[in-house]
């Protein structure tokens, strides 16, 4: 018996089952449901940052505090250069993407070649520098007591600044007074031999608050921001106070555990948002490296098509526009 198949007039129409739905190739296609995909798991991490933001919006980190430093420029607090200066280079490797992708359509293989290399570049530039600032963030920089209820306590002085005081982070290694301890890294060589121990803090709380009755001039200022967007600092007999009964836990830098900047959420966020946005980047940077060796190659223009550079454009473009919104929600709020 002879079947029939019923037309309904739409089998070449946008989503009647054409082959080029939208007049986009497969290939285009599944890209932009692999962006709007990401697009929507990068939305709920930065949605759970903002909860969390909110939630401990008193207490959360000053960006201009945080993230001060330059490479080969040590001692000098420059607030968010650096982190402009990668965003900078992201967006432009943005723009050679862009002209790559334009030289594609004119079939111009010199000058594809060209802005891929300059893309790639671009990448790796912004990689390492993420790298870079991850090493510091991780190291720290002034160093600060945890409190037992999970704050904390940072130290600085007043110093004059054209005729107007102003408070200056202190270091916790110019203040600590090394007093004599036993305290001894557990390593498998001095205990037992099939476990290990959590490296020691640089400083104990007793060296620290030695450091402070001995340095007349070195305040305490606690987490919470004050009516003027500033770190509340405390009297001087309120800083040996919390030392004294609060002290914990000496933290320099930041961790998963402890965040010498502030709550650790932030430290939390910091990695994995950041992280994960980085190893995008890096992944866009090896597919950017293979896309540039086959244009070398001549892959493309042999086919006589440049549409692979299109669609890697297209989630290089997606990389980029999502670190505007993590470099808004983490710099700049």
């Amino acid at each position: 018996m002879d079947s029939t198949v019923a037309s309904t007039g739409t089998e070449e129409k946008t989503w009647g089952g054409g082959n080029r739905p939208l007049k986009a190739s497969y290939g285009k296609l599944m890209m932009w449901f692999f962006i709007v995909s990401d697009a929507l798991t990068f939305s709920g991490f930065l949605a759970a940052y903002g909860f969390s933001r909110f939630k401990f919006v008193n207490e959360w980190p000053i960006a201009d505090e945080v993230f001060t430093h330059v490479p080969f420029l040590h001692g000098q607090e420059l607030p968010m250069i650096y982190v402009a200066f990668m965003t900078f280079v992201l967006i432009m490797s943005s723009v050679t993407m862009v002209l790559a992708v334009d030289a594609g359509h004119h079939m111009n293989k010199a000058k594809v070649t060209l802005y891929m290399f300059l893309t790639v570049i671009g990448g790796a530039i912004f990689v390492g520098s993420q790298a870079w600032e991850w090493a510091t963030f991780i190291q720290g920089d002034y160093g600060a007591v945890q409190t037992k209820g999970g704050n904390i306590l940072q130290f600085g002085e007043y110093v004059t600044v054209d005729g107007v005081a102003e408070f200056k982070r202190v270091s916790i290694d110019d203040i600590a007074i090394e007093q004599k301890s036993d305290r001894v890294d557990h390593e498998r060589k001095n205990g037992l031999w099939f476990v290990g121990g959590e490296s020691l803090p640089p400083y104990s709380v007793n060296e620290i608050y030695a450091g402070l009755a001995a340095n007349e001039n070195v305040l305490v200022r606690n987490q919470i921001i004050d009516e003027n967007g500033h770190k509340t600092i405390l009297s001087r007999a309120e800083s040996l106070k919390q030392i004294k009964e609060n002290g914990k836990l000496v933290v320099k830098g930041a961790n998963l555990h402890v965040n010498e900047y502030g709550p650790s959420l932030f430290a939390d966020f910091f990695f994995f948002i950041t992280g994960f946005h980085g190893f995008h980047v890096f992944s866009g940077v090896v597919i950017n490296i293979i896309i540039f060796f086959n244009v070398i190659l001549g892959t493309y223009e042999r086919r006589g098509s440049y549409e692979m550079v299109e669609k890697v454009g297209l989630y290089w473009h997606f990389v980029d526009l999502v670190w505007v919104f993590v470099f808004t929600f983490f710099y700049l709020v």
